[in-house]
This record gives C-alpha cells, structure tokens and sequence, in this order.
C-alpha cells in the first residue's frame, strides 16, 4: 500500500511496552478443535499443561509485567479441563479473564459456569479460513455473520460479559471487510469489538534465508509456512482504505503501536466509533484515547485492555465528558445533537460505544530485519521466559528466534532442531 494516511503523527501512541502492557497472553493448551488457515500454533492434542504450571506463567507475568487482562487463548482454551478454575485463578489475582475461542465448544452450561468463575469477556475468532464443516463449509464472512450473531447473544443472554470478535484477512476475504464492519454496527448493542489481524506466513517468494543462531533453517521446516505464493502484504491502511471507501469516509482511527523496525508502521490500529444500531455518529479522537490510558493509568496503576459490557453502553456521557478534550468527540457530539433535534425519539436511545482494531503483524524489511509489534499485547510465557505468541514454535522447534538474511535459500539446509 503506497497511501500515507493516516499518519501515525496524528494519532496517540499507546504507551504499551514490554513491562507495563494492557495484556498478555495465556496458553494452557495447544490442543484445538479447528485447524485454521495460517494459524501460527501447532495443534498438538492431549497437551494441556497441569493447572501448577499455568499458575507458574501467571507468576511469570505478576513478577516481570503489569496487566490489565489475561487473554486465555491456545490451542482452544475451551477444551481445557481447568479452564473455570483458571479464570477463577485469573480473577483472584487481580486480572480480567478474557477467553479467546473459536467458539465451537461453547454451550450455554459452560458459558454459565464461566461467569461465575469470574470470566471479564469473550473474544470470538470466526473467519472463512477456519474449515468449520458443517452448514457453515464454504460459507464466506459475510454469510459467517450468522454465527457471530449467534455467540454474540448467547453472551448478551449470559449479560455483564464484553464480546468481541477476530477475524484473519486475507486477500481472499479482504472483500468483506466493510460487510463485516457494517454488520458490527448493525449490531453495536451487544458487539463491543471487531479486530481484523492481516494474515502472515513465510511463502516461497520471499527473498530472504532463515537462521537459528549460526545454523540455517529450511524454509519449509518452519511451523507457519506455505507451499503456494500468497500475498502476505495486506496492512493496517489499506484496511482503512477499505472502510473509508465503503463504509464511512469518515472513519477515523485514533491510536496505534508501531513496528519495532518501522515507527510509521501501524501495528495495531485503534478505531472507536460512537453510535447506535441505526447508524454511526462519529469517532473519538486522540486526546480521547490519551485520557482514557492516562486516567485508568492513574487510577489503577495499569493501561486499559477491555471495556465492560456495562461502560460500553455509556457513549452519551463519553462524548459529554471528553468534548472539551477531543476535538474529534466535539464534532461527534455535534452530528449526535442534530440527529436528536430532527428526531427527539433519539433522546431516549443508548449511544453505544464499539472498539474497532487492525493488527499488522510482522513485516519484513528489505535488509531481513522482522519488524514486530513494539510493545506487543500478546507478549506470552515459555520455559518461564516472556515470548512473542506468534513466533513462540520457532523457539520450541529451533532453541531461538529466527533470522532472515537477505538471499536465496540454499538447497539442503538444516531442518529442525
């Protein structure tokens, strides 16, 4: 994408880092129900971990970083046998336990027992790259909106527990990122977050060879790689592009994180948009975004991940307390008066709150430098080591991170460890 817009000098840096993160990441399992195009986790079945080594990773994060969240991912985390005694663990400890699932093993029984065990939310990933089966084999994410609705009540029925949803873009479905979008919206009530990850994967066009150390690593001996040329390319603006020129022209990010190679880059995009199911009043702003962090900051000692369900709800006195700040929440607050003065029946309806994020994973520098999320949210823990998530089976498989070095790949290098 050549586009510039939107400049990461007009937005609010989150002030993630390494120490002092709104999240971290949590694998109990990596055994999974689906088997997800570009998934960046093996699935290994029968490989939960013992609830004394979870509680061990947890120690890890409590000792080396501050959080607001634990994100419960996997694997599946639903098809963990402690799970509920976890989040009750999580909970206890002062964190807001977020599940991160496909869903698929989610009842209405479990989903209850999870609320009492104290679970904060649910981040749902659902795309067509997952090969659910069933009614829904070859359904593209437009028709998968009908699943999404599906959870997303089973969670508004359950009540107090924020919803979220994940889906991975890739160039096939990149065409239904604004269904989606307007969908969420359609459904603002009782969707709080919609987060669109660019799909990631070594290809075979890549001009670069792989190394662990001193050692070079066959290409195809890495977890996440494919056979096929795929374009692996799709970033954060060019999903803004996307919005702006079919959903709103308007639509208007407020924060980001940069790459740790690239300070322009838009790692994680923050968007927040203020409104109803009928329709979008406006954006908030980056003084908005800056007082929230701050102000939770200030009040709680750590950065702000997960709304509630309940503050979601609350986009009218949002717009009332931040509009002498935010000059982006003045004019949303503006367009929310005059659609009430044409219609006063808008007095009495909720204005609601809803998150939007693009993540742009690793890129690939021309001189073979990876340039990560800085800051990175889903920072997770092996061998008692904090780890990034998506690059964790290079260091179980190679005993390190690999690099890329510019060049062809040579024939007959070496392959694991």
């Amino acid at each position: 994408m050549t586009t510039s817009f939107p400049d990461h000098n007009g937005l609010y840096r989150l002030p993630w880092t390494l120490s002092d993160n709104a999240i971290s990441w949590l694998e109990p399992t990596a055994e999974c129900n689906l088997h997800c195009d570009g998934c960046y986790r093996e699935n290994k079945k029968g490989s939960h971990k013992s609830l004394d080594e979870v509680k061990s990773e947890l120690d890890v994060f409590q000792a080396q970083r501050k959080s607001d969240c634990i994100s419960i991912a996997g694997g599946d985390p639903l098809l963990y046998p402690d799970l509920l005694e976890l989040v009750a663990e999580i909970k206890r400890r002062g964190w807001k336990p977020i599940i991160n699932t496909n869903g698929k093993a989610l009842t209405p029984e479990l989903l209850a027992g999870l609320k009492k065990a104290g679970v904060f939310g649910f981040t749902f990933h659902v795309d067509s790259g997952q090969g659910r089966g069933g009614k829904w084999d070859g359904m593209n994410d437009l028709e998968l909106n009908e699943l999404r609705l599906h959870y997303a009540r089973m969670v508004a029925d359950a009540g107090g527990i924020a919803c979220s949803f994940n889906a991975t873009i890739y160039q096939e479905n990149l065409q239904f990122v604004p269904g989606m979008l307007k969908w969420a919206q359609d459904h603002i009530d009782i969707v709080h977050t919609m987060v669109f990850i660019c799909f990631r994967h070594v290809v075979p066009d890549m001009p670069f060879r792989w190394y662990a150390g001193d050692r070079e690593v066959k290409r195809d001996a890495i977890m996440y790689h494919s056979e096929e040329e795929r374009v692996i390319t799709i970033g954060s603006r060019e999903l803004v592009a996307k919005a702006r020129e079919e959903v709103d022209p308007g639509f208007t990010p407020s924060a980001y994180l940069n790459g740790t190679h690239d300070p322009k880059a838009l790692k994680w995009l923050l968007t927040q948009r203020v409104g109803t199911r009928d329709g979008i009043f406006g954006y908030t702003g980056p003084k908005f975004a800056e007082l929230a962090m701050g102000v939770y900051h200030f009040r709680t000692g750590r950065y702000l991940s997960y709304a509630s369900a309940a503050s979601s709800r609350h986009g009218r006195l949002a717009m009332l307390l931040f509009a002498p700040f935010d000059p982006e929440v003045r004019r949303t607050l503006g367009r929310w008066v005059r659609a009430c003065l044409r219609n006063p029946l808008r007095l009495f309806q909720r204005a609601h709150l809803q998150s939007i994020m693009f993540i742009q994973p690793v890129d690939f520098m021309a001189n073979g430098d990876q340039s990560m999320c800085d800051g990175c949210p889903d920072i997770t823990v092996h061998d008692g080591e904090l780890v990034w998530s998506c690059r964790m089976e290079e260091v179980k498989d190679f005993g390190s991170f690999l690099r890329t070095v510019p060049g062809q790949e040579m024939k007959g290098s070496a392959g694991g460890s």
